[in-house]
């Protein structure tokens, strides 16, 4: 089993001391995830480009999930603020083809990698007319927008049926879970096989910041097998 790649969720970091709290992360996640909300594709409302780019400025490579409507509004100034990877949702536009064209044109001004999340409602056949557009197919275990949720049940099996289909465009597409990720299931969500977990909460939930990134990446490196059973 290989191992996986963390991507920290910092949107509950402590955001009067997010400087300090950024640096746990430095050589140790290889993304810091932010959950860019607008309030209408999901209840929540969150941050923008401007605190992207303050993630950016701090030297750790941003991974910015835009769960907003239409986001083809904010992918110049996401790219432009220096996200590493932005992630768009499938369910949240009506021009998927042409957000992905545009995404694919931004790459030139500055490299980052095209990420298409999927809601755990979602058919992952929405996926088979602009798999060859990616960069990152992630898989969203929760409803976006409410806490407290556990991975839904078919999140192993999508994440199956994601990695062959990727696997057939004979690309280098790396393959994401997102969503209800704990200290507790992180090694069974890792024997599903992702390339990549977000875990947010998990990291900054009054503890000991340090503490609780080794106990994940440990989780996530050294993941059960029998688990993928679940």
């Amino acid at each position: 089993m290989k191992s996986c790649l963390l991507s920290a969720g910092v949107n509950t970091a402590d955001l009067l001391h997010l400087g300090a709290q950024l640096e746990h992360l430095k050589g140790v996640a290889e993304w810091a995830h932010v959950d860019v909300m607008d309030g209408t594709f999901c209840p929540q409302l969150t941050v923008g480009p401007s605190f992207v780019k303050a993630v950016a400025s701090s030297g750790v490579s941003v991974d910015a999930h835009l769960m907003v409507e239409e986001p083809r509004r904010f992918l110049s100034d996401i790219a432009l603020a220096g996200a590493g990877i932005i992630t768009i949702h499938v369910e949240a536009t009506r021009y998927l083809f042409q957000t992905l064209r545009e995404m694919s044109q931004l790459q030139s001004d500055g490299p980052f990698l095209r990420g298409l999340a999927l809601n755990p409602g979602t058919s992952l056949a929405t996926l088979e007319p602009v798999i060859d557009l990616v960069d990152m197919v992630l898989v969203l275990a929760v409803e976006p927008g409410w806490s407290g949720q556990s991975p839904a049940a078919n999140t192993a099996q999508r994440v199956e049926a994601v990695r062959k289909m990727v696997a057939g465009t004979g690309r280098d597409v790396l393959v994401g879970v997102d969503g209800g990720v704990t200290r507790q299931n992180a090694s069974t969500v890792a024997s599903w096989g992702p390339d990549l977990i977000v875990s947010g909460s998990a990291l900054y939930d009054g503890g000991d910041i340090a503490a609780n990134l080794q106990e994940i990446l440990r989780a996530i490196n050294n993941p059960d097998a029998s688990a993928s059973e679940e």
